[in-house]
């Protein structure tokens, strides 16, 4: 286990996300207008969008796997988690345009974020909030479509995306505020599917959310770990600051929190062998594994784990709910 020591200023070309311009692929085909917006949004990004969508199948597929008084077919779980995903989508997007606006006097002062589309001058302060709520207001119409519960299940959520800017201001915990917000899309999936109402498997249900809020946890440390000098010199709070030296023992023992989470969610709701195996087995060593390799004093090594390593944890999950569904 390697020890964390000082962290290296290296070049930021491998956590390309806040650069100024178009970054190659689709992005360049788009009016040089629009590129300060998907900036904005990181939707030129697959981890911010699909680390906020993965929860909400989590929930419907875990839910359509162990609902013992009805069965929900195929196009019916495809139905509502495309719902969902508009939701999670224009969601997210508000989230990141509130989060940068808020954060715009600290990100000028950041070598990593100092060319994020606001405090560059890109789009003003008053037209990221416009497009906040404009966001918010296209992810509620997607409400109309599902359960009413669902809106109100989605409630704690919207409050803690509120909330997590301040985050850093206010508890070396920012990531926990991050994991809470979205893990509890797992319970806005399962509500969206079967409704609310308190059923044995609702310990499953709680068990898996505190899954993800661990591998966020883990996640968004290493994704910390790049800023953790410029968090130092302004005061901030993080889990990378707070664990320093330390991070990969801590990140090691949240894995096993993790694990046994993913484990508890099994038991309860009463899966077999293939959710152990798939789920908890390919979760474990994918999240390992990447814990071995970053280099946590290495901008670039940091942001590749962060914004690719997460993949397989994610479709170990998704395979092994599905296997629990299909044997249902």
């Amino acid at each position: 286990m390697s020890n964390q020591g000082s962290h290296v200023k290296t070049p930021l070309i491998a956590s390309p996300e806040f650069v100024g311009g178009s970054y190659g692929g689709w992005v360049t085909l788009l009016p040089s207008s629009w590129v300060p917006y998907i900036q904005l949004t990181r939707l030129n990004i697959s981890a911010p969008i699909a680390l906020s969508c993965f929860p909400h199948l989590f929930g419907v597929i875990h839910a359509a796997a162990t609902d013992k008084q009805q069965y929900h077919n195929p196009m019916e779980i495809l139905h509502i988690s495309a719902l969902l995903f508009g939701w999670t989508l224009f969601c997210s997007n508000a989230g990141h345009a509130w989060d940068d606006l808020i954060d715009a006097h600290l990100d000028a002062q950041m070598e990593r974020t100092k060319h994020r589309p606001i405090p560059r001058g890109a789009i003003s302060p008053y037209a990221a909030l416009t497009f906040s709520v404009m966001s918010i207001i296209c992810a509620s119409v997607f409400l109309f479509f599902l359960p009413v519960m669902t809106a109100w299940t989605v409630i704690p959520s919207v409050l803690s995306a509120i909330y997590y800017p301040w985050a850093k201001k206010h508890t070396p915990f920012p990531q926990l505020i991050l994991g809470f917000c979205l893990a509890w899309g797992v319970m806005v999936g399962k509500v969206s599917l079967t409704g609310y109402e308190w059923k044995s498997d609702n310990g499953s249900v709680i068990s898996l959310m505190l899954a993800y809020m661990f591998a966020i946890v883990i996640y968004d440390t290493i994704y910390a770990h790049q800023d953790i000098n410029d968090d130092l010199e302004l005061g901030l709070g993080s889990t990378a600051v707070l664990f320093r030296n330390h991070t990969k023992r801590a990140l090691f023992s949240l894995t096993i929190c993790m694990t046994v989470a993913l484990i508890f969610c099994g038991v309860l709701g009463g899966m077999g062998f293939c959710y152990l195996m798939i789920t908890v087995g390919g979760s474990l060593m994918s999240v390992g594994i990447m814990l071995y390799k970053v280099d946590l004093n290495d901008r670039a090594s940091c942001w590749l784990w962060f914004s690719m390593g997460f993949w397989t944890t994610m479709l170990s999950i998704t395979i092994g709910l599905l296997s629990e569904y299909m044997l249902k």
